[in-house]
């Protein structure tokens, strides 16, 4: 086995590792609001998020292709077995250390202030190394970190709020006009009879959630591990495989192996099963107490969100959209009632991921350059 391929295996691996810490530093993001209302306990919550999260991870690869084909131009830097690594690394690093303070941080965008990081050490500082903006005539296939980064960024926190502001306060509106029909109607609207009702309807949208926790998370290491494998094809590193590993040849360019999507969706559904207790105090508890209807109001408003933002290959952050949709619930029901000082440092949290994660994966691979194994 030559250093190249070794390389790339290497590569695959610390894929798989991101895709496990993605799993338990993102698992609160699905599960939060539905262990905060006490409809299900951690262990049956990290179950359910587990299943739909690999339900949702195989389908679809829409987000998968942005991030193996329109981020970095490879016509500007070779995108190298060490360029990955140290791009993931950056991004390993940064969740880690998010995860250990209990910040619910974005995987998502870890991982793209990695590679950016890591294209722009690559190509001695050079910005020309990332796409930008390529705008297409169907906005939804233009590329480049404004479209596929930036527009979501911004959107998705925004969207998160308002959906779950409107939905939350419709849900009171319904319950306010039940309580003035009089009669069975009024009976029906007590705060028992909805808790027990938005029990039942939390478990169908927390699975809802972690389905769409799948299709937006997963898609992005089976996105890296197609780069990887694209790129090594592109070097002849994959010319002489042993035949154990013929597999690993990229097949159709425009799309991500049948191998990569199973691998990745598993791996996520395991690291989900790890849990990650820390994050979920800070989401379920800390931001604004839930009851099980602001718990569904705020799930449904956020697997909505990442849904539609997989169909157009956004890799829009699980925690942005399910932060701020509890944000929006937490508006509704009482603007007072929100802990201010941890929305604070949740949102710091938000805009130094990105930066952080990128000057890791740079100076990364600036010490494996001037090691000479670059």
């Amino acid at each position: 086995m030559t250093t190249a391929l070794a390389l790339v295996l290497v590569v695959i691996l610390t894929a798989l590792v991101f895709e496990y810490i993605n799993g338990f530093h993102d698992t609160a993001n699905s599960i939060a609001t539905v262990v905060a209302t006490k409809v299900l306990n951690p262990t049956q919550a990290v179950a359910l998020a587990a299943g739909m999260n690999l339900i949702g991870a195989l389908a679809g690869t829409a987000v998968a292709k942005t991030i193996s084909s329109g981020l970095i131009d490879a016509e500007v830097v070779e995108v190298t077995s060490q360029l990955i690594i140290c791009a993931l690394s950056g991004g390993i690093i940064w969740n880690l250390i998010t995860w250990w303070f209990g910040l619910p941080s974005s995987s998502s965008h870890a991982l793209i202030g990695g590679l950016c990081g890591a294209a722009l050490a690559a190509a001695d500082n050079s910005f020309d190394a990332l796409i930008w903006s390529r705008a297409a005539e169907d906005w939804t296939k233009s590329q480049g970190i404004f479209w596929k980064v930036v527009v979501p960024m911004i959107s998705s926190p925004v969207a998160g709020f308002t959906l779950g502001l409107l939905m939350m306060g419709a849900l009171m509106a319904i319950i306010s006009a039940m309580n003035g029909a009089g009669g069975w109607i009024a009976r029906i609207s007590r705060p028992r009879w909805v808790n027990a009702l938005f029990g039942k309807a939390q478990i169908v949208s927390a699975a809802y959630m972690g389905f769409a926790h799948g299709t937006n998370d997963a898609q992005k290491t089976m996105g890296i591990i197609a780069l990887a494998l694209i790129g090594a094809e592109a070097s002849g590193t994959l010319d002489n495989l042993p035949g154990w590993l013929a597999f690993m040849h990229p097949g159709d360019s425009e799309g991500i192996e049948t191998w990569i999507v199973v691998t990745c969706a598993v791996v996520m559904a395991a690291g989900t099963a790890a849990g990650g207790w820390r994050i979920i105090k800070t989401l379920g508890h800390k931001m604004v107490k839930l009851h099980p209807i602001h718990g569904f109001a705020a799930e449904t408003s956020s697997a909505t969100i990442l849904t539609l933002a997989a169909h157009f290959g956004m890799p829009v952050s699980t925690t942005h959209s399910i932060s701020t949709a509890i944000m929006g619930v937490g508006v509704a029901k009482n603007p007072r009632a929100l802990q201010w000082t941890v929305i604070q440092k949740i949102v710091w949290a938000w805009v130094l991921t990105i930066p952080a994660a990128g000057l890791m994966a740079y100076l990364l691979l600036k010490g494996v350059m001037a090691l000479g194994w670059g």
